[in-house]
């Protein structure tokens, strides 16, 4: 039987992905079949925990989806595996401000499945300090168990003597402070792991710092057996329909952000994906019914992506008679133009009319609920669907194409019309996690 644990800090940046993939490669090295889920709208993360594992890493999110789907996914994860490990986005118990537990925090999905949890606390500026930070986190909630902690960024052995003498929850074990295994962050979170040299000796190096450092055993010990799927939750449905049969799909540097769950659930579907990179100037097979530009980082490829022609030509022959959907970077180079850091104006594909820039940079973050204005490649008019927004760029020009969608934050709160859609051909800066419930 499958096995789960979740990893899980009082705050982002405390090490949980660090510790996640040292657990991954060390247990995966023992010989164990393991996976790893995601909470939270996250799509980065997950791109390391599938190199680590060698399987794809679904999302799980509290707010977007309901109890049969995320009782769905964690029966897909466990299939096969002898240990899943979650790995929480944000601190244990941030959310939104909302009363149930429908607030896209991990903790929502800890109590809701009776994970235990395994607390990894940056204790670096500190020492005895950490002992109330792991108190307090554990009497939080008498519906989350903290099952354990890992002490990160640990300078010396006096430092170790000082935070362990403080804790009254088991320690199962002690990260050394070490910079080489620092994993370089951009604008978006963590640099891609596609981008990253040499994962495998990356991989053999925290399995080998994990194996040195933590009590594997105890922290295997604290994994609990992984419930059935309830079926009394009701059938689990696909989270968002398959745009078209056969899907070309958009898959480079400047195009990745695409949710592992969404890509397996149209599979799963009978659809067939195409993937073509338009960083080496490829266009979408022809014999594809649609075409998905997921998120990405088209900001930092804005040149080349100008200047590749078959892309281009490809991409304006294949609008002319399918239907072409962008999320966010995709949305991005579907308008008139990218302006990038340095103010540079590219021509992008001209599908739709607005323009886009990078140079003056504003976070724009949160859950978004988006109800479609029209019919199209999501869904019919009124149909609502599930997600989030994460980018630093704005629209310089709005064009003069219909909105996509009106879109609500997380708490419900309107936000206006957003997007854009021009017959068939679509966009906007909303990443879909699934089709409301």
């Amino acid at each position: 039987m499958s096995r789960i644990l979740m990893i899980a800090a009082p705050r982002s940046g405390s090490g949980k992905t660090t510790l996640t993939l040292s657990l991954l490669a060390a247990f995966r090295r023992r010989g164990l079949q393991v996976r790893a889920l995601k909470t939270g709208p996250d799509y980065i993360d997950p791109a390391f925990h599938q190199e680590a594992t060698g399987k794809p890493c679904a999302n799980l999110d509290s707010w977007a989806m309901s109890d049969a789907a995320l009782s769905a996914g964690l029966a897909h994860a466990g299939d096969g595996a002898d240990l899943v490990i979650i790995e929480s986005s944000m601190g244990l118990f941030d959310g939104l401000a909302l009363e149930d537990g429908q607030r896209g925090a991990a903790s929502d999905i800890a109590a809701r499945f009776g994970l235990p949890v395994l607390l990894v606390l940056d204790a670096s500026g500190q020492g005895q300090s950490v002992g109330a930070v792991a108190q307090g986190m554990a009497t939080w909630s008498a519906e989350v168990s903290i099952g354990g902690v890992v002490l990160n960024n640990i300078a010396s052995d006096r430092h170790e003597k000082l935070c362990r003498a403080a804790m009254r929850q088991s320690v199962l074990g002690v990260f050394r402070r070490d910079r080489s295994i620092v994993l370089p962050e951009r604008h978006l979170g963590l640099v891609q792991a596609r981008e990253r040299g040499n994962l495998r000796a990356f991989f053999a190096s925290l399995a080998d710092k994990a194996e040195r450092e933590l009590d594997l055993d105890a922290i295997l010990s604290l994994a609990l057996p992984l419930r059935e799927a309830d079926p009394a939750r009701g059938a689990y449905k696909c989270p968002l329909k398959p745009p078209g049969q056969r899907i070309a799909l958009a898959n480079d540097a400047a195009f990745s952000f695409l949710y592992a769950h969404l890509a397996a659930s149209w599979r799963e579907a009978g659809a067939e994906i195409l993937p073509f990179s338009p960083l080496r100037d490829e266009a979408p097979a022809e014999r594809a019914d649609c075409c998905w530009l997921p998120g990405g980082y088209p900001e930092l490829h804005a040149g080349p992506l100008a200047n590749a022609a078959q892309f281009r030509l490809g991409m304006t022959r294949f609008a002319a008679s399918h239907p072409v959907h962008g999320e966010c970077g995709g949305f991005m180079v579907m308008g008139q133009g990218l302006i990038d850091a340095t103010g540079t104006h590219h021509a992008m594909l001209g599908l739709l009319s607005h323009e886009t820039s990078f140079a003056r940079r504003k976070m724009v973050l949160g859950y978004r609920e988006a109800t479609l204005s029209q019919n199209g490649v999501l869904g019919k008019a009124g149909t609502r669907l599930r997600g989030h927004e994460f980018h630093y760029a704005s629209v310089t020009h709005e064009g003069h194409d219909a909105p996509l969608a009106e879109l609500r934050d997380g708490e419900g709160t309107p936000l206006g019309a957003a997007g854009a859609q021009r017959g068939r051909i679509s966009g906007s800066f909303f990443h879909v996690l699934c089709e409301a419930q």
